[in-house]
Protein backbone atom coordinates (compact mmCIF):
# COMPACT_ATOMS: atom_id res chain seq x y z
CA UNK A 1 0.00 0.00 0.00
CA UNK A 2 1.02 3.31 -1.01
CA UNK A 3 1.66 6.10 1.50
CA UNK A 4 -0.17 9.11 0.17
CA UNK A 5 -0.60 12.44 2.34
CA UNK A 6 -2.95 14.96 1.22
CA UNK A 7 -1.14 18.38 3.05
CA UNK A 8 -4.10 20.68 2.78
CA UNK A 9 -4.23 24.60 3.25
CA UNK A 10 -5.60 27.77 0.87
CA UNK A 11 -1.79 28.53 -0.09
CA UNK A 12 -2.93 32.50 -0.32
CA UNK A 13 0.51 32.66 -0.43
CA UNK A 14 2.29 29.08 0.23
CA UNK A 15 5.11 29.83 2.01
CA UNK A 16 8.83 28.94 3.16
CA UNK A 17 7.21 27.37 6.51
CA UNK A 18 4.42 25.36 3.65
CA UNK A 19 7.75 24.83 1.64
CA UNK A 20 9.60 23.58 4.51
CA UNK A 21 7.04 21.11 5.04
CA UNK A 22 6.67 19.74 2.48
CA UNK A 23 10.56 19.40 1.33
CA UNK A 24 10.61 17.44 4.95
CA UNK A 25 7.67 15.41 4.00
CA UNK A 26 9.08 13.98 1.17
CA UNK A 27 11.03 11.14 2.58
CA UNK A 28 8.12 10.17 5.11
CA UNK A 29 5.39 9.26 2.06
CA UNK A 30 5.14 7.68 -2.00
CA UNK A 31 3.20 10.54 -2.44
CA UNK A 32 2.47 14.04 -1.22
CA UNK A 33 -0.86 15.70 -2.76
CA UNK A 34 -0.63 19.62 -2.30
CA UNK A 35 -4.53 19.95 -1.93
CA UNK A 36 -5.30 23.87 -2.43
CA UNK A 37 -9.00 24.15 -0.78
CA UNK A 38 -11.69 26.63 -2.05
CA UNK A 39 -13.10 28.00 0.85
CA UNK A 40 -16.25 29.82 0.78
CA UNK A 41 -15.76 32.11 4.00
CA UNK A 42 -12.59 33.76 2.27
CA UNK A 43 -12.05 35.97 -0.26
CA UNK A 44 -8.74 34.75 -1.94
CA UNK A 45 -5.72 36.96 -2.28
CA UNK A 46 -4.40 35.30 -5.52
CA UNK A 47 -6.45 33.20 -7.73
CA UNK A 48 -6.09 29.49 -6.92
CA UNK A 49 -4.89 29.04 -9.94
CA UNK A 50 -2.38 31.28 -9.90
CA UNK A 51 -1.30 29.40 -6.43
CA UNK A 52 -1.46 26.31 -8.49
CA UNK A 53 0.72 27.22 -10.74
CA UNK A 54 3.65 28.84 -8.28
CA UNK A 55 3.50 25.49 -6.24
CA UNK A 56 3.87 23.28 -9.34
CA UNK A 57 6.29 25.27 -9.83
CA UNK A 58 8.25 24.74 -7.00
CA UNK A 59 7.80 21.23 -6.78
CA UNK A 60 8.90 20.36 -10.40
CA UNK A 61 11.78 18.34 -9.84
CA UNK A 62 9.67 16.20 -7.13
CA UNK A 63 7.38 13.76 -8.86
CA UNK A 64 6.38 12.33 -5.74
CA UNK A 65 4.53 15.81 -4.99
CA UNK A 66 1.28 16.46 -7.15
CA UNK A 67 -1.25 19.79 -6.66
CA UNK A 68 -5.11 19.70 -6.88
CA UNK A 69 -7.21 22.11 -6.12
CA UNK A 70 -10.14 20.79 -4.18
CA UNK A 71 -13.73 22.09 -2.89
CA UNK A 72 -15.47 20.14 -0.05
CA UNK A 73 -14.51 18.40 2.93
CA UNK A 74 -10.75 17.28 2.79
CA UNK A 75 -11.62 14.13 4.34
CA UNK A 76 -13.54 13.30 0.94
CA UNK A 77 -10.56 14.60 -1.03
CA UNK A 78 -8.61 12.02 1.11
CA UNK A 79 -10.97 9.31 -0.16
CA UNK A 80 -11.43 10.24 -3.55
CA UNK A 81 -7.30 10.30 -3.88
CA UNK A 82 -6.59 7.02 -2.10
CA UNK A 83 -4.94 9.10 0.74
CA UNK A 84 -4.48 7.60 4.45
CA UNK A 85 -2.85 10.20 6.06
CA UNK A 86 -3.36 14.15 6.34
CA UNK A 87 -0.34 16.58 6.51
CA UNK A 88 -0.19 19.40 8.90
CA UNK A 89 2.26 21.75 9.82
CA UNK A 90 2.37 23.16 13.36
CA UNK A 91 4.00 26.90 14.05
CA UNK A 92 2.69 27.57 17.63
CA UNK A 93 0.52 26.09 20.80
CA UNK A 94 -2.73 27.56 18.96
CA UNK A 95 -2.38 25.67 15.88
CA UNK A 96 -2.24 22.54 17.43
CA UNK A 97 -5.29 23.54 19.31
CA UNK A 98 -7.29 24.16 16.14
CA UNK A 99 -6.03 21.56 14.00
CA UNK A 100 -6.66 18.87 16.95
CA UNK A 101 -10.37 19.64 17.23
CA UNK A 102 -10.19 19.34 13.40
CA UNK A 103 -8.03 16.00 13.18
CA UNK A 104 -10.68 14.52 15.78
CA UNK A 105 -13.92 15.65 13.72
CA UNK A 106 -11.62 13.92 10.48
CA UNK A 107 -10.94 10.68 12.87
CA UNK A 108 -15.16 10.22 13.63
CA UNK A 109 -15.91 10.50 9.46
CA UNK A 110 -13.06 8.36 8.63
CA UNK A 111 -11.31 6.09 11.18
CA UNK A 112 -9.17 5.06 8.00
CA UNK A 113 -7.31 8.22 7.87
CA UNK A 114 -4.50 9.53 10.21
CA UNK A 115 -3.68 13.51 11.04
CA UNK A 116 0.17 13.52 11.28
CA UNK A 117 2.12 16.80 12.64
CA UNK A 118 4.95 18.46 11.71
CA UNK A 119 6.46 21.66 13.60
CA UNK A 120 7.95 24.23 11.55
CA UNK A 121 11.31 25.28 12.16
CA UNK A 122 11.57 27.69 14.61
CA UNK A 123 13.24 30.50 11.86
CA UNK A 124 9.09 29.86 10.07
CA UNK A 125 7.19 29.85 13.30
CA UNK A 126 6.49 33.68 12.61
CA UNK A 127 5.62 33.51 9.45
CA UNK A 128 1.72 32.92 8.03
CA UNK A 129 0.38 33.49 4.91
CA UNK A 130 -1.59 36.35 6.75
CA UNK A 131 1.20 38.28 7.54
CA UNK A 132 2.63 37.67 3.88
CA UNK A 133 -0.55 39.47 2.81
CA UNK A 134 -0.30 42.13 5.00
CA UNK A 135 3.21 42.60 4.09
CA UNK A 136 2.34 42.73 0.49
CA UNK A 137 -0.78 45.04 1.22
CA UNK A 138 2.10 48.02 2.51
CA UNK A 139 4.07 46.98 -0.26
CA UNK A 140 6.85 45.44 1.76
CA UNK A 141 9.74 42.84 0.75
CA UNK A 142 8.40 39.23 0.81
CA UNK A 143 11.58 37.81 -0.48
CA UNK A 144 12.68 36.62 3.34
CA UNK A 145 8.87 34.73 3.43
CA UNK A 146 8.10 33.19 0.43
CA UNK A 147 9.44 30.81 -2.58
CA UNK A 148 11.26 33.21 -5.23
CA UNK A 149 9.19 32.49 -7.77
CA UNK A 150 6.34 34.18 -5.88
CA UNK A 151 8.33 36.61 -4.22
CA UNK A 152 9.69 37.69 -8.09
CA UNK A 153 5.99 38.01 -9.01
CA UNK A 154 5.01 39.79 -6.02
CA UNK A 155 7.65 42.14 -7.02
CA UNK A 156 5.99 42.69 -10.54
CA UNK A 157 2.66 43.29 -9.24
CA UNK A 158 3.74 46.26 -7.22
Amino acid sequence: MNKIAVFPGSFDPFTIGHNSIVDRAIALFDKIIIAIGYNDSKQGFFPIEKRKLWIEHIFKNQPSVEVQIYNGLTIDFCISNKSNFILRGLRTSSDFEYERAIAQVNKLLNSNIETIYMLTLPEHTAISSSLVREVIKYKGDTSKFVPKIIADEIKKMM
